[in-house]
C-alpha cells in the first residue's frame, strides 16, 4: 500500500470482510466512518444523508451478514494491536465483562429475546471482553463478544441439570476467554470482577495455560490454613499490611468520587475444590496468589473498600502486587464502553423488527464504541505534547478549532493541545482541577467540531461557486 494512503476507521476495522458482495464490502467501511463522525443518537442522525442509510439496512438484511461475520476484521485489528504491544514490552489485559441490552419495547422479538432485569424486560446479557495496554490504559478493541440470551428455567431446577444446562449464565467466563484466543509470545492477563469468581472458570485458567486476576466473591475453603484460618477471607484478613498506597476512586450508585489511603497485603494459596460440584472441572486444588487491598480509615457515611483479588500470576513480592492491583483497576475501562454503547452510540434504540438486522447493527455499534474509546486514549498517549495534531487529524479540522479559539491557538499545535480544545467544546474547562477529559466529554466536543466543520464546508462551496459565477 503507498505510504501517503491513510488507513480510515472502517477500513481498518471492516475493510477485510467479505459480505457475499463486493458493493455491499466496500461501502460498509465508508458508512462506518460516516457514523464515526456523528456515534451519538439514532441510526437515522447518524447517517442523516438517506441513501447512506438505506445502504446499511441493506447491508444488515443481506443473509451474508451476521453479527459474527461483522466482527471477524475488527477481532483480527485487536490482535495485531496487542502483537504490537507485546512487541514493545507492554502486558496487554483482556478484560470481561457484561452488560444487559434492553429491547422489551420490540414487542416482535420478545420470543427471540431472552429474559433481563427481574425478569420483567427481555434484551441480551452482553458478554465483552476488550484488550487494554497495562502501562497506558489504551483500548486496542475488542476480542470477543457473546449475546447471550438468558434461559427461562424451572423455578426449582435440579443442581446436575443446571451444571450441564449448555446456557447455563456462568460459562461465558471460560466462553469469552477461549474466544480470545492467545497470543504466541508475551504477557496476556483476563482481568474480571467478582462475577467470575468460580472454581470452573479459574480452573479453566489454570489448565489451559492462562493468565487472570479477579475479585474475590467467595469465601473458599483452603487446602492450608493461613494462620489457623481454614478459610479464604479469614486468613488473607490476618496477614499484616505490606505497603500503603493512594487510589483514585471512581464515582458510583451511593459513593463519592475520592482519593483513598489503602493498604495492601499478600500470601500465597491453595484453593480447595468445593464440596458441591457446580460446573465443569477436574477435582483437583488450584495453587495461586491472594492479594488483598483495603482501606483502614474510610471518610465518614463511606463504606470501606475492600479488594480480595485472586490471580495465578507469580505475585511474591509488593512490587509484582502492586502491579496486579493496578491491572485489575484497568477494569474500570469495561465500565466505559458498556456506557459508551448505551450512551455514547445509542445500542438499545436501535429499532430492527427482525434478530438477523439487530444483531448485526449491535456489532457495529460495539466497534464504533472502541473508537470512542480510542479518542480518549489519543489524547493521552505518551509525546502527545510535542507530536503534531496534524499527524492524527485533517488540517481543515485544526483550522477550523484554531477559529474557534483564536486568541489560544497559534501556528502548529500539539496533539494534546487539540483534543483538549475539542473537549472545551464539550464543556471540559481544561482547569488543573479538571484533569484529562473522559471520553463523553471528547466525544460531544468532536460532535459539535464536526458540525462547525461541515458548515464551514458549505461556506468554502458556495464561495466557490460564487466565485465561478463572477
Amino acid at each position: 500500500m503507498d505510504g501517503d494512503t491513510v488507513i480510515t476507521h472502517g477500513q481498518r476495522h471492516f475493510g477485510d470482510l467479505d459480505l457475499g458482495d463486493a458493493r455491499r464490502s466496500q461501502r460498509l467501511p465508508m458508512l462506518v466512518d460516516t457514523m464515526f463522525k456523528r456515534p451519538g443518537g439514532t441510526l437515522p442522525e447518524k447517517l442523516s444523508d438517506p441513501p447512506d442509510l438505506r445502504a446499511l439496512y441493506r447491508i444488515l438484511n443481506a443473509p451474508d451478514v451476521t453479527h459474527a461475520t461483522l466482527l471477524v476484521s475488527h477481532f483480527r485489528a485487536t490482535r495485531e494491536a496487542m502483537m504490537e504491544a507485546v512487541e514493545q514490552g507492554a502486558t496487554v489485559l483482556i478484560v470481561h465483562d457484561a452488560t444487559e441490552l434492553d429491547y422489551s419495547k420490540k414487542k416482535t422479538l420478545w420470543d427471540q429475546l431472552g429474559q433481563i432485569g427481574q425478569g420483567t424486560h427481555r434484551g441480551y446479557i452482553c458478554h465483552n471482553s476488550l484488550a487494554v495496554r497495562a502501562d497506558t490504559r489504551t483500548t486496542l478493541g475488542l476480542t470477543s463478544q457473546i449475546l447471550h440470551h438468558r434461559a427461562d428455567v424451572p423455578k426449582k431446577e435440579k443442581a446436575k441439570a443446571r451444571r450441564e444446562r449448555e446456557d447455563r449464565e456462568s460459562r461465558l467466563w471460560p466462553r469469552g476467554a477461549q474466544q480470545s484466543g492467545r497470543l504466541p509470545t508475551g504477557l496476556v492477563v483476563d482481568v474480571s470482577d467478582s462475577l467470575s469468581d468460580t472454581f470452573e472458570y479459574m480452573a479453566y485458567e489454570c489448565t489451559s495455560g492462562r493468565n487472570f486476576v479477579l475479585r474475590s466473591r467467595e469465601n473458599r475453603g483452603l487446602v492450608e490454613p493461613i494462620n489457623g484460618n481454614c478459610y479464604l477471607w479469614d486468613g488473607v484478613r490476618s496477614k499484616m499490611s505490606l505497603v500503603e498506597k493512594q487510589l483514585r476512586i471512581s464515582a458510583t450508585a451511593g459513593r463519592k468520587a475520592r482519593v483513598a489511603t489503602l493498604r495492601m497485603s499478600l500470601t500465597p494459596i491453595v484453593l480447595d475444590v468445593p464440596g458441591k460440584r457446580t460446573g465443569d472441572y477436574a477435582e483437583e486444588p488450584l495453587p495461586m496468589w491472594a492479594v488483598r487491598v483495603w482501606e483502614p480509615h474510610p471518610p465518614d457515611e463511606e463504606d470501606p473498600l475492600e479488594w480480595i483479588l485472586l490471580t495465578n500470576v507469580e505475585t511474591v513480592t509488593v512490587e509484582q502486587a502492586l502491579e496486579r492491583v493496578s491491572w485489575y483497576e484497568a477494569r474500570f475501562t469495561i465500565e466505559e464502553f458498556h456506557k459508551g454503547m448505551k450512551t455514547g452510540c445509542g445500542i438499545e434504540t436501535l429499532q430492527f423488527k427482525k434478530i438477523n438486522r439487530l444483531e448485526p447493527a449491535i456489532a457495529v455499534l460495539s466497534v464504533l464504541t472502541t473508537l470512542l474509546l480510542q479518542l480518549r486514549d489519543t489524547a493521552r498517549q505518551p509525546g502527545c505534547e510535542e507530536r503534531l495534531a496534524s499527524d492524527v487529524v485533517g488540517e481543515e479540522y485544526i483550522e477550523v478549532l484554531k477559529a474557534c479559539y483564536p486568541k489560544r491557538l497559534h501556528g502548529n499545535i500539539s496533539v494534546k493541545t487539540f483534543y483538549m480544545h475539542v473537549a472545551r467544546l464539550g464543556g471540559h474547562q481544561n482547569r488543573k482541577c479538571d484533569g484529562n477529559p473522559g471520553w463523553l466529554t471528547l466525544w460531544r466536543g468532536w460532535m459539535k467540531l464536526e458540525d462547525i466543520v461541515r458548515g464551514y464546508r458549505a461556506g468554502q462551496r458556495k464561495r466557490r461557486k460564487t466565485c465561478g459565477n463572477n
